[in-house]
């Protein structure tokens, strides 16, 4: 590193402290997270190359890493620390849903379902198990794939159910078309799922499809706009 690149590292960390992490722009928060560049590149240079090839902050986040590593200087390091920081936000979703419990919010459990599996390039059904008074017993990604009567069984739900002690379920998948209209085969799961719970006394809450910006409710056959 040079004495400019480290000179210009300095400023952007007193920027962040003297006028708050808001006042950064995309190149700069990326660049006092990949903190130093090499002999070639500061690390101002290596979060605008990173920027520009991948688009947005959101595919950076979503990034292989393959992907990740196609600019120079930035390697497997960095990308495992892109990882964990990816993982502190979600788990600290987490934490803040089960602080406001029991669920009554259904913005904010739209929007921590959404930012769990809106990313995903697959499908992938997840369930939040509740207790008797709708608080938070377990978050947990059941089945992945193409999600269809075929490939979703009510059988290993009921289990875990029934492991939990869990008294209320809320299903949740993601559309990684980014359209969050349910297909037939989402409804006839619904049925399913709702049906089988019924005769273990467990009620099916909701099951929410998960768009881009939207959140489909399949119970209440209603659309949310949901950008956080």
């Amino acid at each position: 590193m040079t004495v400019v690149q480290s000179t210009r590292q300095l400023n952007l960390r007193e920027k962040l402290l003297t006028h708050g992490v808001q006042s950064l722009s995309d190149t700069e928060l990326l660049a006092v997270f990949i903190s130093s560049g090499n002999s070639k590149k500061s690390c101002v240079q290596l979060a605008f190359e990173l920027l520009k090839h991948m688009g947005d902050l959101r595919a950076i986040l979503n990034a292989d890493k393959q992907s990740f590593q196609q600019i120079p200087g930035l390697g497997e390091v960095r990308y495992a620390q892109l990882q964990a920081v990816k993982e502190i936000c979600r788990r600290s979703d987490f934490i803040q849903l089960q602080k406001d419990t029991p669920i009554t919010n259904s913005k904010q459990t739209y929007a921590y379902l959404k930012k769990r599996l809106r990313d995903y390039k697959y499908e992938t059904f997840a369930a939040l198990f509740l207790d008797n008074q709708h608080r938070i017993i377990a978050y947990e990604e059941l089945f992945s794939g193409t999600i269809n009567t075929a490939t979703i069984h009510p059988r290993p739900i009921i289990e875990r159910v029934l492991q939990l002690n869990a008294a209320a379920l809320i299903l949740a998948h993601n559309h990684p078309s980014g359209l969050s209209d349910p297909s037939h085969q989402d409804i006839v799961v619904t049925e399913r799922i709702r049906e089988a719970l019924e005769l273990v006394d467990a009620r099916l809450l909701d099951h929410l499809v998960i768009g881009d910006n939207e959140v489909y409710s399949i119970l209440a056959e209603s659309k949310s706009i949901c950008r956080e």
